[in-house]
Protein backbone atom coordinates (compact mmCIF):
# COMPACT_ATOMS: atom_id res chain seq x y z
CA UNK A 1 0.00 0.00 0.00
CA UNK A 2 1.81 2.95 -1.34
CA UNK A 3 -0.75 5.50 1.36
CA UNK A 4 1.11 3.28 4.14
CA UNK A 5 4.30 4.05 2.84
CA UNK A 6 3.82 8.06 3.52
CA UNK A 7 3.26 8.01 -0.74
CA UNK A 8 0.08 9.06 -2.61
CA UNK A 9 -1.11 7.72 -5.18
CA UNK A 10 -0.54 10.22 -7.98
CA UNK A 11 1.71 13.35 -8.42
CA UNK A 12 1.94 15.70 -10.58
CA UNK A 13 5.33 17.39 -10.66
CA UNK A 14 4.95 20.76 -12.52
CA UNK A 15 7.08 23.66 -13.34
CA UNK A 16 9.52 24.84 -16.25
CA UNK A 17 12.64 24.40 -13.78
CA UNK A 18 13.99 20.81 -15.18
CA UNK A 19 16.43 20.76 -12.33
CA UNK A 20 13.90 20.36 -9.86
CA UNK A 21 11.64 18.57 -12.33
CA UNK A 22 14.23 15.75 -12.30
CA UNK A 23 15.67 16.09 -8.27
CA UNK A 24 12.10 15.60 -7.38
CA UNK A 25 11.45 12.62 -9.81
CA UNK A 26 14.34 11.34 -8.60
CA UNK A 27 13.61 11.59 -4.79
CA UNK A 28 10.27 9.91 -5.48
CA UNK A 29 12.14 6.82 -7.45
CA UNK A 30 14.63 6.72 -4.38
CA UNK A 31 11.47 6.38 -2.10
CA UNK A 32 9.89 3.48 -4.56
CA UNK A 33 12.96 1.63 -4.61
CA UNK A 34 13.80 1.79 -0.96
CA UNK A 35 10.61 -0.44 -1.05
CA UNK A 36 11.38 -3.07 -3.37
CA UNK A 37 12.93 -4.17 -6.69
CA UNK A 38 12.24 -0.63 -8.53
CA UNK A 39 13.93 -2.33 -12.20
CA UNK A 40 10.54 -4.74 -11.82
CA UNK A 41 8.13 -2.63 -10.76
CA UNK A 42 8.38 0.85 -13.10
CA UNK A 43 7.43 2.03 -15.90
CA UNK A 44 7.96 5.18 -18.17
CA UNK A 45 6.07 7.13 -20.77
CA UNK A 46 6.61 10.04 -22.78
CA UNK A 47 3.03 11.86 -23.02
CA UNK A 48 2.98 12.56 -26.82
CA UNK A 49 3.23 8.95 -27.67
CA UNK A 50 0.99 7.34 -25.02
CA UNK A 51 -2.63 6.24 -24.98
CA UNK A 52 -4.38 6.71 -21.57
CA UNK A 53 -5.19 2.91 -22.06
CA UNK A 54 -1.22 2.33 -21.48
CA UNK A 55 -1.13 4.46 -18.46
CA UNK A 56 -4.09 2.80 -16.89
CA UNK A 57 -3.44 -0.90 -17.40
CA UNK A 58 0.51 -0.03 -16.15
CA UNK A 59 -0.87 1.46 -12.77
CA UNK A 60 -3.38 -1.22 -12.13
CA UNK A 61 -0.57 -3.94 -12.61
CA UNK A 62 0.04 -6.04 -8.99
CA UNK A 63 3.71 -5.35 -8.42
CA UNK A 64 6.05 -8.27 -8.30
CA UNK A 65 8.25 -8.44 -4.83
CA UNK A 66 7.45 -5.09 -3.72
CA UNK A 67 4.70 -3.29 -2.01
CA UNK A 68 4.49 -0.33 -4.19
CA UNK A 69 4.69 0.16 -8.69
CA UNK A 70 6.20 3.65 -9.75
CA UNK A 71 4.45 4.43 -13.34
CA UNK A 72 6.15 7.79 -14.64
CA UNK A 73 4.45 9.57 -17.89
CA UNK A 74 7.11 12.62 -18.59
CA UNK A 75 6.10 15.28 -21.27
CA UNK A 76 2.63 15.39 -19.41
CA UNK A 77 1.71 18.64 -21.08
CA UNK A 78 2.06 16.75 -24.61
CA UNK A 79 -0.72 14.36 -23.29
CA UNK A 80 -3.81 13.97 -26.35
CA UNK A 81 -7.08 15.28 -24.67
CA UNK A 82 -8.13 11.27 -24.65
CA UNK A 83 -4.98 10.30 -22.88
CA UNK A 84 -5.74 12.86 -20.12
CA UNK A 85 -9.44 12.25 -19.72
CA UNK A 86 -8.66 8.51 -19.27
CA UNK A 87 -5.79 9.03 -16.83
CA UNK A 88 -8.29 11.75 -14.64
CA UNK A 89 -11.19 9.21 -14.73
CA UNK A 90 -8.15 6.69 -13.05
CA UNK A 91 -7.77 9.51 -10.43
CA UNK A 92 -11.37 9.17 -9.38
CA UNK A 93 -10.36 5.46 -7.51
CA UNK A 94 -6.14 4.73 -7.74
CA UNK A 95 -4.58 1.98 -7.50
CA UNK A 96 -3.63 1.54 -4.07
CA UNK A 97 -0.07 -0.33 -4.64
CA UNK A 98 0.95 2.26 -7.72
CA UNK A 99 2.32 5.74 -8.04
CA UNK A 100 1.60 7.78 -10.43
CA UNK A 101 3.71 10.62 -11.39
CA UNK A 102 2.80 12.53 -14.35
CA UNK A 103 5.62 15.48 -15.11
CA UNK A 104 4.80 18.39 -17.00
CA UNK A 105 6.58 21.78 -17.76
CA UNK A 106 3.49 23.13 -17.45
CA UNK A 107 -0.23 22.28 -17.09
CA UNK A 108 -3.12 24.69 -16.74
CA UNK A 109 -5.05 24.75 -13.61
CA UNK A 110 -8.33 24.40 -15.47
CA UNK A 111 -7.52 21.08 -16.88
CA UNK A 112 -9.40 18.21 -15.95
CA UNK A 113 -6.06 16.31 -15.69
CA UNK A 114 -4.72 19.23 -12.93
CA UNK A 115 -7.48 19.36 -11.29
CA UNK A 116 -8.00 15.38 -10.56
CA UNK A 117 -4.65 15.68 -9.45
CA UNK A 118 -5.46 18.34 -7.09
CA UNK A 119 -8.05 15.94 -5.28
CA UNK A 120 -5.51 13.32 -4.67
CA UNK A 121 -4.03 15.13 -1.35
CA UNK A 122 -2.71 18.46 -0.54
CA UNK A 123 0.89 17.46 -1.55
CA UNK A 124 0.19 15.99 -4.72
CA UNK A 125 0.83 19.06 -7.13
CA UNK A 126 4.66 19.61 -6.25
CA UNK A 127 5.07 23.41 -7.86
CA UNK A 128 8.42 23.40 -9.95
CA UNK A 129 8.39 26.99 -11.69
CA UNK A 130 11.70 28.40 -11.69
CA UNK A 131 12.69 31.12 -9.95
CA UNK A 132 13.14 34.86 -11.32
CA UNK A 133 16.30 36.12 -12.45
CA UNK A 134 17.03 38.34 -9.26
CA UNK A 135 16.50 35.44 -7.45
CA UNK A 136 18.26 32.63 -9.08
CA UNK A 137 22.17 33.95 -8.44
CA UNK A 138 21.27 32.97 -4.74
CA UNK A 139 20.06 29.82 -5.71
CA UNK A 140 23.26 29.18 -7.80
CA UNK A 141 25.65 30.01 -4.74
CA UNK A 142 23.87 27.26 -2.61
CA UNK A 143 24.01 24.75 -5.76
CA UNK A 144 27.37 25.31 -5.59
CA UNK A 145 27.94 24.56 -1.90
CA UNK A 146 26.61 21.06 -2.67
CA UNK A 147 29.39 20.69 -5.09
CA UNK A 148 32.25 21.22 -2.46
CA UNK A 149 33.22 24.64 -3.43
CA UNK A 150 31.66 28.55 -2.44
CA UNK A 151 31.07 30.94 -4.49
CA UNK A 152 30.97 34.83 -4.56
CA UNK A 153 26.94 36.54 -5.83
CA UNK A 154 28.77 38.45 -8.34
CA UNK A 155 30.10 35.48 -9.96
CA UNK A 156 26.79 33.35 -9.52
CA UNK A 157 25.49 36.17 -11.65
CA UNK A 158 28.15 35.75 -14.44
CA UNK A 159 27.41 32.47 -14.76
CA UNK A 160 23.48 32.85 -15.05
CA UNK A 161 24.93 35.75 -17.51
CA UNK A 162 26.91 33.22 -19.37
CA UNK A 163 24.86 29.95 -19.65
CA UNK A 164 21.46 31.26 -19.27
CA UNK A 165 18.27 30.34 -16.60
CA UNK A 166 18.38 26.23 -17.43
CA UNK A 167 19.59 24.96 -14.07
CA UNK A 168 20.26 21.69 -16.10
CA UNK A 169 22.96 23.46 -17.31
CA UNK A 170 23.98 25.61 -14.57
CA UNK A 171 24.22 22.60 -12.68
CA UNK A 172 26.30 20.88 -15.01
CA UNK A 173 28.98 24.05 -15.43
CA UNK A 174 29.06 24.01 -11.61
CA UNK A 175 29.90 20.38 -11.50
CA UNK A 176 32.97 21.70 -14.56
CA UNK A 177 33.87 24.30 -11.58
CA UNK A 178 34.07 21.92 -9.27
CA UNK A 179 36.66 19.71 -10.68
CA UNK A 180 38.76 22.60 -11.55
CA UNK A 181 38.65 24.41 -8.49
CA UNK A 182 41.21 24.79 -6.17
CA UNK A 183 42.22 26.20 -2.97
CA UNK A 184 39.38 26.89 -0.11
CA UNK A 185 38.98 30.79 -1.56
CA UNK A 186 34.94 31.27 -3.15
CA UNK A 187 35.09 30.78 -7.01
CA UNK A 188 34.78 34.44 -8.33
CA UNK A 189 34.15 36.49 -11.68
CA UNK A 190 37.17 35.55 -13.88
CA UNK A 191 37.31 32.00 -12.82
CA UNK A 192 33.56 31.42 -14.49
CA UNK A 193 34.46 33.74 -17.58
CA UNK A 194 37.99 30.75 -17.70
CA UNK A 195 36.16 27.62 -17.14
CA UNK A 196 32.42 28.53 -18.71
CA UNK A 197 31.93 29.49 -22.35
CA UNK A 198 29.15 31.19 -23.58
CA UNK A 199 25.94 29.14 -24.30
CA UNK A 200 23.16 31.58 -23.86
CA UNK A 201 21.69 33.59 -26.68
CA UNK A 202 22.71 36.67 -27.44
CA UNK A 203 21.71 39.49 -25.23
CA UNK A 204 21.20 42.77 -25.82
CA UNK A 205 23.88 43.76 -23.36
CA UNK A 206 26.62 41.41 -24.96
CA UNK A 207 25.95 43.98 -28.13
CA UNK A 208 26.46 47.10 -25.93
CA UNK A 209 29.43 45.78 -24.39
CA UNK A 210 31.04 45.16 -27.84
CA UNK A 211 29.72 49.22 -28.58
CA UNK A 212 31.16 50.41 -25.12
CA UNK A 213 34.81 48.33 -26.72
CA UNK A 214 34.59 50.36 -30.27
CA UNK A 215 34.91 46.83 -30.98
CA UNK A 216 33.11 46.55 -34.45
CA UNK A 217 33.73 43.58 -35.86
CA UNK A 218 32.25 41.95 -32.42
CA UNK A 219 29.44 44.30 -31.88
CA UNK A 220 28.32 42.52 -35.74
CA UNK A 221 28.88 39.21 -34.59
CA UNK A 222 26.68 39.92 -31.64
CA UNK A 223 23.85 41.10 -34.32
CA UNK A 224 23.88 37.92 -36.07
CA UNK A 225 23.32 35.98 -32.96
CA UNK A 226 20.49 37.83 -31.50
CA UNK A 227 17.09 35.86 -32.37
CA UNK A 228 14.70 38.14 -30.25
CA UNK A 229 14.86 41.90 -28.89
CA UNK A 230 14.11 45.33 -30.61
CA UNK A 231 16.79 47.16 -31.94
CA UNK A 232 15.32 50.17 -29.87
CA UNK A 233 16.22 47.95 -26.91
CA UNK A 234 19.74 48.00 -28.36
CA UNK A 235 19.41 51.96 -28.82
CA UNK A 236 18.37 52.15 -25.20
CA UNK A 237 21.42 50.31 -24.22
CA UNK A 238 24.04 52.07 -26.05
CA UNK A 239 23.18 55.13 -24.67
CA UNK A 240 22.81 53.79 -21.34
CA UNK A 241 26.75 52.83 -21.70
CA UNK A 242 27.55 56.41 -23.30
CA UNK A 243 26.20 58.10 -20.07
CA UNK A 244 28.34 55.47 -18.02
CA UNK A 245 31.38 56.25 -19.32
CA UNK A 246 30.72 59.86 -19.15
CA UNK A 247 30.32 59.57 -15.60
CA UNK A 248 33.37 57.35 -15.45
CA UNK A 249 35.86 60.16 -17.04
CA UNK A 250 33.79 62.84 -14.65
CA UNK A 251 34.73 60.54 -11.38
CA UNK A 252 38.67 60.26 -13.25
CA UNK A 253 38.88 63.66 -13.30
CA UNK A 254 38.04 63.73 -9.37
CA UNK A 255 40.68 61.04 -8.70
CA UNK A 256 38.39 58.17 -7.99
CA UNK A 257 39.03 55.45 -11.19
CA UNK A 258 37.92 52.54 -8.95
CA UNK A 259 35.45 50.02 -9.86
CA UNK A 260 33.39 50.70 -6.33
CA UNK A 261 33.11 53.93 -7.23
CA UNK A 262 31.73 53.86 -10.47
CA UNK A 263 29.61 51.31 -9.50
CA UNK A 264 28.24 53.78 -6.61
CA UNK A 265 27.47 56.49 -8.71
CA UNK A 266 25.49 54.22 -10.61
CA UNK A 267 22.87 53.23 -8.27
CA UNK A 268 24.77 50.27 -6.46
CA UNK A 269 25.46 48.13 -9.49
CA UNK A 270 27.49 44.76 -9.23
CA UNK A 271 31.24 46.17 -9.54
CA UNK A 272 31.55 43.22 -12.06
CA UNK A 273 29.06 45.23 -14.30
CA UNK A 274 31.38 47.81 -14.54
CA UNK A 275 34.51 46.07 -14.45
CA UNK A 276 35.43 47.06 -18.29
CA UNK A 277 34.32 50.63 -17.91
CA UNK A 278 37.67 52.30 -17.50
CA UNK A 279 38.97 50.61 -20.20
CA UNK A 280 36.05 51.52 -22.31
CA UNK A 281 36.36 54.97 -21.25
CA UNK A 282 39.75 55.60 -22.14
CA UNK A 283 38.58 54.31 -25.77
CA UNK A 284 36.58 57.84 -26.12
CA UNK A 285 36.84 61.35 -25.52
CA UNK A 286 34.46 63.49 -23.75
CA UNK A 287 33.46 65.32 -26.87
CA UNK A 288 33.08 61.48 -28.80
CA UNK A 289 30.73 60.95 -25.95
CA UNK A 290 28.11 63.88 -26.28
CA UNK A 291 27.97 64.28 -29.71
CA UNK A 292 27.39 60.01 -29.68
CA UNK A 293 24.16 60.62 -27.37
CA UNK A 294 23.51 63.94 -29.69
CA UNK A 295 23.20 61.67 -32.65
CA UNK A 296 21.49 58.93 -30.91
CA UNK A 297 18.12 61.55 -30.15
CA UNK A 298 18.45 61.96 -33.94
CA UNK A 299 18.93 58.16 -34.63
CA UNK A 300 15.15 57.85 -32.62
CA UNK A 301 13.48 60.21 -34.20
CA UNK A 302 14.45 58.75 -37.80
CA UNK A 303 13.73 55.25 -36.31
CA UNK A 304 10.24 56.19 -35.12
CA UNK A 305 9.38 58.74 -38.20
CA UNK A 306 9.18 56.43 -41.36
CA UNK A 307 12.81 54.95 -41.77
CA UNK A 308 13.74 51.16 -41.46
CA UNK A 309 14.35 50.82 -37.81
CA UNK A 310 17.27 48.47 -37.93
CA UNK A 311 18.70 50.56 -41.39
CA UNK A 312 18.87 53.50 -39.03
CA UNK A 313 20.44 52.20 -35.91
CA UNK A 314 22.88 50.00 -37.71
CA UNK A 315 23.68 53.38 -39.58
CA UNK A 316 23.90 55.38 -36.20
CA UNK A 317 25.97 52.39 -34.24
CA UNK A 318 28.41 51.78 -37.26
CA UNK A 319 29.50 55.51 -37.69
CA UNK A 320 29.37 56.27 -33.65
CA UNK A 321 31.61 53.30 -33.13
CA UNK A 322 33.91 53.58 -35.47
CA UNK A 323 37.26 55.43 -34.62
CA UNK A 324 37.72 58.78 -36.57
CA UNK A 325 40.80 59.37 -38.03
CA UNK A 326 43.50 61.77 -36.35
CA UNK A 327 43.33 65.75 -37.50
Amino acid sequence: MAESQGLLPAYLIVGEDELKRNTVLKRLRSRVAALGDIDFNSDYFEGPNVTGEDVVTSCNTVPFASDVRLVVVKSGEGLKKAAATAIADYLKEPCTTTVLAVVATKMAKNTALYKAMAKVGRQAVIDCSPMTKKELPDKVRGMALTHGFGMNLDAASRLVDLVGENTVRIDAELQKIALAHTGKQPVGVSEVEALVARTAEAKPWDFSDAFGARNVNQMLAVWNRLDSGSVFVLLGRCVTVLRELLTCKALAKRGQTSQQALAAALGNVPTWKVRNHQAWARQWTAEELRHALSAARDCERAMKSGSNPEDAFLKWVLETARRRPAR
